[in-house]
């Protein structure tokens, strides 16, 4: 079946984006009328730069978020240079051996071979620091278990997935065929008839293999991303099927967002743990954490963050699990922290936090503070705090919807 990268191999480092240039559209966002400054030197304009990147993505921003983007280019092909040079010393599938969890939970290290410990946590450090474009659909397949769990069925059930769903209407087939034309409206591949049918073809594959999630609106973000970066739209299935069964907490796209709601609940205490003084301020101002973070976890920060910074986070949320994700949201958080404690108003303090995340442009400044500022989050912490707020989570939409159909049998009557 089709894939995006059929037509064109994606090189594994970002374009040169000086290069570009002469494609770009440039506009100044000062007038033409020169000003003078004390010193009696001309005031430079001010340029609005866009471009496409790595993923064809138009990006607008200015000469700084340029000067950003080519540094990260570099750091893409130099840390490319060191997984070449590993895959030469340590053969070409050496992460392809069976790994133990990042956190080494549950599992008895000292049971380990000396070669599995080493590599695991080597791979650790090295996804952390960025998987190199052309080996992120291999690596991610590897570590996130899709290949394993693929294996695990006939080869041609995809396949027979696909001919089995075609022409069949469901209400989650209707919501897909709503959310396709919304998906990266803008994208070049994703924003054609061929794009949406293979997007299509994903979603409403994966609505027939768990009935009971269906299609919920974010997946349509997810999976889209996932295709960009797959080979195939196969491995793309396989992708989203492991993130929703193994990688992320389970019930978060069911009808009720059951699932969601726990992990807002548990971001909250997490944000009054690590960052206090934010918590402390935001609860005064009346201000729910779940106006944004909602979006971030149901679209795995796919709509928010530019896309290189976003497959960073998908490279470590593959490798290390969910807890990835609020280690994300609290640096985000944690890097607004002064503005956001000087914001007095609600929408205020979301444009700061929705400005912030848009315009992230380099994701090791995002990973440093997640990982050095915010701390290490464990696994199990993380479980034993879900397991807590499940309980209220589920008699308060118990109680949201007696309330719901109580109204409606009033409205009948």
């Amino acid at each position: 079946m089709f894939s995006p990268q059929d037509q064109r191999e994606i090189s594994y480092g970002f374009p040169s984006l000086i290069a570009q240039w002469k494609n770009t559209i440039i506009t100044t966002k000062s007038t033409t009328k020169a000003t003078h400054n004390t010193s009696n030197s001309w005031k430079t304009p001010s340029l609005n730069v866009k471009f496409q990147d790595l993923y064809d993505f138009t990006v607008e921003g200015n000469i700084d978020d340029v000067n950003v983007l080519n540094e990260v280019s570099e750091r893409v092909r130099q840390q490319a240079k060191v997984w070449w040079a590993l895959e030469a010393s340590k053969g070409a599938n050496w992460y392809l051996q069976p790994q133990i969890s990042s956190n080494g939970e549950g599992i008895s290290v000292a049971s380990l071979k000396l070669s599995v410990l080493t590599n695991t946590i080597s791979l650790r450090k090295l996804i952390r620091k960025g998987i190199p474009p052309t080996l992120r659909p291999k690596v991610w397949l590897s570590v996130s278990g899709a290949a394993k769990k693929r294996s695990t069925v006939p080869e041609s059930y995809y396949e027979d997935l696909i001919l089995a769903t075609h022409g069949k209407v469901t209400p989650s087939t209707r919501q897909i065929d709503h959310d396709l034309p919304r998906t990266f409206p803008t994208h070049p591949w994703l924003d054609t008839p061929e794009g949406q049918a293979t997007l299509r073809r994903v979603l409403v594959g994966y609505s027939f293999r768990d009935s009971e999630v269906g299609y919920c609106q974010g997946l349509n973000y997810v999976a889209a991303l996932l295709l960009l970066v797959m080979k195939t739209e196969e491995d793309a299935f396989w992708m989203l099927a492991v993130l929703l069964e193994n990688v992320l907490v389970n019930d978060c796209y069911t009808d009720n967002l059951s699932g969601c709601h726990v992990e807002q609940r548990v971001f909250k205490d997490l944000l009054v743990k690590k960052c206090p003084r934010i918590a402390a301020h935001l609860e005064a101002m009346g201000f729910d954490v779940s106006l944004v973070v909602t979006e971030w976890f149901l679209c795995l920060f796919s709509k928010c963050l530019p896309s290189e910074t976003t497959m960073r986070v998908w490279d470590v949320l593959f490798n290390e699990g969910a807890k990835v994700l609020f280690q994300v949201a609290l640096a985000i958080f944690k890097m607004k922290e002064e503005e956001l404690l000087t914001a007095h108003q609600i929408g205020d303090a979301i444009n700061i936090l929705q400005t912030a995340s848009h315009h992230l442009y380099d994701p090791d400044e995002l990973l440093t503070v997640c990982f050095d500022k915010i701390g290490s989050l464990t696994t199990n912490a993380i479980t034993k705090q879900r397991k807590k707020q499940e309980p209220t989570v589920l008699a308060e939409l118990d109680q949201r919807l007696r309330r719901l159909n109580s109204v409606k049998l009033n409205d009948e009557q």
